[in-house]
C-alpha cells in the first residue's frame, strides 16, 4: 500500500510545482499600477489658453556688468566699504552677493598702477607746458629790457666817437695832415657803428614787444595737449574701477582678486538687476501658438513644484522679434528646433520668495481678449 502511494505522490508533487510556477509567471507579467506623480502638473484655469515657459528676470533685465579695461583684478569691494551691513564670515566677493547697491557704487578694480605712473609723467609735462606759456606771457623781463637799453647807449657812444674821428679826418685831409687810408678807416668805422646802433635799437624794440603771438599760440596748444593727456589718464584710471550702472541687487559675482579679465569675458563678471517691488517674467510662446496669442492677454503663473499656488501676471510688452528657443524645460517631448515669441509680464512675489532665473509655468487667457474684441450682437427690432 505504501509503495502504491509513493508511486503517485511524486508525480502529484511535480504537477503542483508546475502549477505554482505557471501562476508565478503569470503574476510577474502583470503590469503594476502607475504610481501617482510626486507633484501634480500645472493645469490651466482658462477655457481657451496659450501655455508657455517663463523665466524670472530682474525689472532692469539681468545686467551682465563687464570691465572697460582688460587686466588683473586687484580688489573687490566689500559691503563694509560701501556702507552696507557687514558679513564678516564671508569673503568680500561672497558678501557682495545679494547686497543692494546704488548707481555708481564701485564693485571691483582692475590693475591701474601703470596708468597712475603715466598720469604722473603727463602731469609733469603739463606743469612744464604751463611754465613755458607763463614765461612767454610775462615777457619782456625788466632785466632783459635794461640790458637792451644799455646796448643801445653803448652803440650811441660808439657812433659819437667814430663820428668825431671821421669829422676830424675830413678837416685834416685837405691840409694833407692825415692819410687817405686813415680817413677811409674812420669813415668805415662810423658806418659800422651806425649799423650796430640800428641793431641795438632793433633788439630793444624786439625786447619791448615781448614774445611773438604765434609762439604763445604754440605754447597754449602744448598746454591743451598736456591737459588732454592728463584727462585721458584720469579717465582710464576711473574706467579701471567697475561701478554699478543702475540701482539694484548683486545677483552673481564671478570675479576674484588676482584673476585676469578681458574685454570679452566668457562669463559675466558681475550680474546686477533691479528686483525690488516686482519682477519680470519672460514667457516663450511657441511659434505654433503665435497665431492664437493676443497681446495684453491676462495670465497666471505657477512655480515648478508648487502648481497649486497661482500668481497673477500683468502684461508689460511684446518683443516683436521671434528668436530660436533657448530656455529649455527638460521635458522629454519638448522641441528644441523651434522659435519663440517672447512676452514680458510683471510678477509681484507673495509668500514664498521667487528667485531670478527660476522657471514658471505660464498660462495666457486668450479667450478673455477675444471676448473683449468681439463686436456686440445686434438686437432684432
Amino acid at each position: 500500500m505504501s509503495q502504491r502511494l509513493g508511486k503517485y505522490l511524486l508525480p502529484l508533487f511535480a504537477l503542483g510545482m508546475l502549477a505554482f510556477a505557471i501562476y508565478h509567471v503569470i503574476q510577474a507579467q502583470q503590469k503594476p499600477p502607475k504610481p501617482p506623480p510626486p507633484v501634480e502638473p500645472a493645469r490651466t484655469p482658462f477655457s481657451r489658453t496659450v501655455a508657455g515657459a517663463g523665466i524670472v528676470e530682474a525689472r532692469s533685465q539681468n545686467i551682465a556688468v563687464g570691465s572697460a579695461l582688460p587686466g588683473v583684478v586687484l580688489k573687490v569691494w566689500s559691503p563694509e566699504e560701501l556702507g552696507l551691513p557687514p558679513k564678516s564670515t564671508l569673503m568680500p566677493w561672497e558678501a557682495l552677493i545679494g547686497q543692494y547697491v546704488k548707481q555708481g557704487d564701485p564693485l571691483f578694480r582692475v590693475d591701474d598702477r601703470q596708468l597712475k605712473a603715466t598720469l604722473a609723467f603727463h602731469e609733469a609735462n603739463l606743469a612744464s607746458a604751463r611754465a613755458q606759456l607763463a614765461k612767454l606771457e610775462q615777457m619782456p623781463r625788466p632785466e632783459e629790457l635794461a640790458v637792451s637799453k644799455a646796448k643801445v647807449e653803448v652803440a650811441e657812444a660808439a657812433v659819437e666817437l667814430q663820428r668825431d674821428l671821421a669829422e676830424r679826418d675830413a678837416r685834416l685831409i685837405a691840409s694833407a695832415a692825415t692819410t687817405d687810408e686813415q680817413y677811409r678807416q674812420h669813415q668805415l668805422s662810423l658806418r659800422m657803428a651806425l649799423r650796430q646802433l640800428a641793431q641795438a635799437k632793433a633788439d630793444l624794440a624786439l625786447t619791448r614787444a615781448g614774445s611773438w603771438e604765434a609762439d604763445k599760440e604754440i605754447a597754449r596748444a602744448a598746454v591743451k595737449l598736456a591737459e588732454a593727456q592728463v584727462q585721458q589718464d584720469k579717465t582710464d584710471i576711473e574706467r579701471a574701477i567697475v561701478r554699478a550702472p543702475v540701482d539694484g541687487v548683486v545677483l552673481q559675482v564671478n570675479v576674484r582678486p588676482g584673476e585676469y579679465v578681458g574685454n570679452t569675458p566668457n562669463a559675466p563678471l558681475v550680474v546686477l538687476g533691479a528686483v525690488t517691488d516686482y519682477l519680470h517674467v519672460r514667457v516663450d510662446i511657441d511659434e505654433h501658438d503665435i497665431p492664437r496669442f493676443q497681446p495684453g492677454a491676462p495670465a497666471v503663473a505657477s512655480l515648478r513644484g508648487a502648481p497649486d499656488k497661482k500668481y497673477p501676471l500683468t502684461f508689460i510688452r511684446v518683443e516683436p522679434y521671434v528668436i530660436p528657443k533657448k530656455s529649455l524645460t527638460g521635458d522629454n517631448t519638448e522641441r528644441v528646433d523651434t522659435r519663440v515669441l517672447q512676452v514680458i509680464y510683471a510678477l509681484k512675489p507673495e509668500g514664498k520668495p521667487i528667485y531670478v532665473g527660476q522657471q514658471l509655468d505660464v498660462f495666457l487667457d486668450v479667450g478673455a481678449v477675444e471676448q473683449r474684441m468681439a463686436p456686440p450682437e445686434s438686437s432684432e427690432r
